[in-house]
């Protein structure tokens, strides 16, 4: 049963960058499709991004498509979401989140703890 562990959230002023990372362990990782998903507050859960196991397939949700990247290092256990040209909407408790199988916006039964970003106007 893979564990997900997210780092590198923070604060940042618009138009800003951030990294987010989620090292996984306890699961072969290369068998997990990766997603990361953000709340913001008073807000449902939201499929922000996934990538496929071997890391060739990924998806966006429309408001990030053009600013975030989401990639893999599988001999590193390791998912990460580069977030480009930040905005205040993109504020939230960010979660990275893994299924098997292809890459859905629903359907993750493994979760991390979750990283918090603030963006600043």
């Amino acid at each position: 049963q893979v564990q997900l562990v997210e780092s590198g959230g923070g604060w940042v002023q618009t138009g800003g960058s951030l990294r987010l990372s989620c090292a996984a362990s306890r699961g072969t990782f290369n068998n997990y499709t990766m997603g990361w998903f953000r709340q913001a507050p008073g807000k449902e859960r939201e499929f922000v991004a996934g990538i496929s196991s071997s890391g060739r397939g990924t998806y966006y949700a429309d408001p990030v498509k053009g600013r975030f990247t989401i990639s893999r290092d599988n001999a590193k256990n390791t998912v990460y979401l580069q977030m480009n040209s930040l905005k205040p909407e993109d504020t939230a408790v960010y979660y990275c989140a893994a299924r098997q199988g292809v890459i859905r916006t629903t359907g993750y039964g493994y979760w991390g703890q979750g990283a918090q970003v603030t963006v600043s106007s």
